[in-house]
């Protein structure tokens, strides 16, 4: 499956921006770090010194308007500070360390370390929506980025602001519905559907289930084909479901384990560093 957008290309910026067949996205969750130092250059700098140029990351904003790299909303389950990082200013947010080693990247810090990673957003709360798409404006970073929300409203509202288009992934209620309609609806009127609720959506990012709800299964993945949507299923760290999932026609993973998906791809001859 072909995709026009440049961040589908599995390797580096010589890439014509097609999708390669046979060759899945391998993307690092948060960095690669086995020390728990999720989201830190640290762990961006491991995966990319692996050979990794799609980091899957976190943006929250500070509440004079710095944009981080963090997953949470508060400091306090991976850092040694406390708060939450809206009501905190950029200075005592930089004062916490990861793991208590590391500091919180700076949102440009990573763009600019790494002009050569695309870099799979996950937009945290409504404060980083203006910031965001201000600093992808400010970078180019438009090829770069594909962006990512539990909320579709969040991520519809950063793609809104931008001055050219950039690749998005489905939130939850487009994914739910792509689920539970996708088996029932004939394709015309799922495409119907598709077209509004999928609107700027390249990719359905997705877990194997979702409680009792099996999401990937290979009907899915072929009703996502046919709307030329990507798969990708996180947060995957066994090599046996990689090699699953892989076999299904899963066109990325993304991974706490950078370490072995290299290895599984390598295996399967479909690493493009």
């Amino acid at each position: 499956m072909t995709n026009p957008h440049p961040f589908f290309a599995p390797g580096g910026p010589g890439d014509d921006g097609d999708a390669v067949p046979g060759v899945p996205l391998a993307m690092a969750h948060r960095g690669f770090s086995r020390d728990g130092l999720e989201n830190s250059m640290a762990a961006f700098r491991a995966a990319v010194e692996l050979g990794y140029r799609h980091l899957e990351t976190d943006v929250h904003t500070t509440a004079d308007g710095v944009l981080l790299l963090f997953h949470d909303d508060t400091l306090d389950r991976v850092t040694d500070g406390s708060g939450r990082i809206s009501e905190l200013s950029a200075e005592t947010v930089a004062r916490a360390r990861i793991s208590g080693a590391e500091p919180i990247p700076l949102f440009e810090e990573l763009v600019t370390a790494f002009p050569e990673v695309r870099l799979n957003l996950d937009v945290k709360d409504w404060r980083s929506v203006d910031a965001l798409a201000a600093a992808i404006e400010r970078y180019g970073l438009h090829d770069r980025v594909l962006i990512a929300s539990f909320s579709d409203r969040r991520r519809r509202a950063v793609l809104k602001q931008l001055s050219r288009p950039a690749a998005g992934s489905a939130g939850i209620v487009s994914n739910a519905l792509f689920v539970l309609l996708g088996p029932v609806l004939p394709d015309p009127f799922l495409r119907l559907v598709a077209a509004r609720a999928l609107r700027g959506v390249h990719a359905l990012q997705v877990p194997v289930s979702y409680g009792a709800v099996t999401v990937v299964t290979p009907g899915f993945v072929r009703r996502a084909h046919r709307h030329g949507l990507h798969v990708h299923v996180w947060t995957v760290n066994d090599p046996a479901e990689m090699h699953r999932l892989l076999n299904l026609g899963v066109d990325g993973i993304v991974t706490d384990r950078a370490d072995l998906l290299k290895e599984v791809l390598q295996e399967r001859g479909s690493w493009r560093p």
